[in-house]
């Protein structure tokens, strides 16, 4: 099934302009030149977010009072496709890296809108990396569509090395991602933490928008409740009256979490429970915008609710994924958090 970014995005790219600060289009974080083409992840341009340089993750809505509160864990944040344009008819795979307008694009909407829900007590590190483009997923030649991926993995392998090794310093790790950050995510979390010593600084990975499968990990378990750690959620959204082949109610192979309620269970969630969506306006929180329910391979929910979502037909809420439960998402971040270092103090 073609992916297709809902209105969500939409919205979400038409807000920007409603933010409290002006937004220059090519500021300094997003313009540079490589002269190799390759990331060099020692150079701080070549991250999208950094707890070195001012970027758009800092940012918190103004409805959610900022407080200064010490960044107590580190957040590995993987965005999704933003190199979206006309493609030459398939002739450029892999976004190039100093591509202004997609690390724009990269910097705000993802890291504004997505990156800072994680932000409130933990440091945001995003690389930038050479995205495949968004044909990649619906492409018939194998080995184009291998390699276009493979090169976008490497690109994040070598930014978590490098952040292992420079910048972790020892504190526990919380990886998320959505989209296309998702598929690069779950074999990062597979290769770095499934059965490895790494999995004891893991508070949980957020692998959002892309299905996951139940046994993918030999030893790293699906969070069961809001107070699991050392585990991973996951979820794809869409309308409760969507229907598609492969987007169904019958598929029990793929990891659903609600997270409303963060458990499995296919009972339906109240929009009353559900704390509050970020969506076109980033200084904005719309609360108890719609029900959720877990069953079969996806989340199912009603039609949200705010001002202006009656002229939204779309059924298929992609990219409203982490954005419809931003609240909801960066409260569970706390409170795992808080699990993980209540419990490794004890130890």
């Amino acid at each position: 099934m073609k992916i297709k970014y809902s209105v969500f995005l939409v919205i979400i790219i038409v807000g920007i302009s409603s933010c409290s600060r002006k937004i220059n289009y090519y500021t300094e974080e997003n313009k540079f030149t490589s002269k190799t083409g390759i990331p060099d992840y020692t150079k701080l341009e070549y991250w999208a977010a950094h707890p070195n340089k001012n970027d758009p993750s800092d940012s918190v809505p103004k409805p959610l009072k900022k407080v200064n509160q010490e960044k107590v864990a580190d957040v590995f944040f993987l965005h999704p496709t933003t190199f979206l344009n006309d493609n030459e008819d398939g002739k450029i795979v892999n976004a190039k890296i100093d591509d202004s307008a997609i690390n724009y694009k990269t910097d705000y909407t993802s890291i504004l809108y997505q990156a800072t829900v994680f932000n409130e007590r933990a440091n945001i590190y995003a690389p930038r990396y050479r995205q495949a483009h968004i044909s990649m997923y619906y492409e018939r030649d194998s080995i184009k569509k291998i390699q276009a991926f493979e090169t976008a993995y490497q690109d994040i392998k070598k930014a978590f090395q490098l952040y292992l090794s420079k910048y972790n310093l020892g504190r526990p790790i919380i990886i998320a991602s959505h989209s296309q950050g998702t598929t690069h995510a779950i074999r990062l979390v597979k290769e770095f933490f499934d059965n490895q010593e790494l999995s004891k600084k893991l508070i949980c990975a957020y692998l959002v928008g892309m299905g996951v499968k139940k046994n993918q990990y030999e030893l790293i378990p699906v969070c069961q409740d809001s107070t699991s750690y050392g585990c991973f959620v996951s979820w794809r959204t869409y309308r409760e009256d969507f229907k598609n082949d492969v987007i169904n109610r019958k598929d029990s192979t793929i990891v659903v979490v609600n997270p409303i309620s963060w458990k499995t269970t296919n009972e339906i969630i109240s929009n009353q429970n559900q704390k509050g969506a970020v969506l076109y306006n980033f200084n904005k929180v719309f609360k108890h915008t719609q029900n959720a329910q877990v069953e079969g391979n996806a989340l199912w929910v009603s039609h949200p609710k705010f001002p202006g979502s009656i002229l939204y037909k779309t059924k298929n809420y992609h990219a409203g994924d982490i954005n419809l439960f931003y609240l909801d998402i960066r409260e569970d971040v706390a409170r795992r958090i808080n699990q993980y270092l209540s419990k490794n103090k004890s130890d």
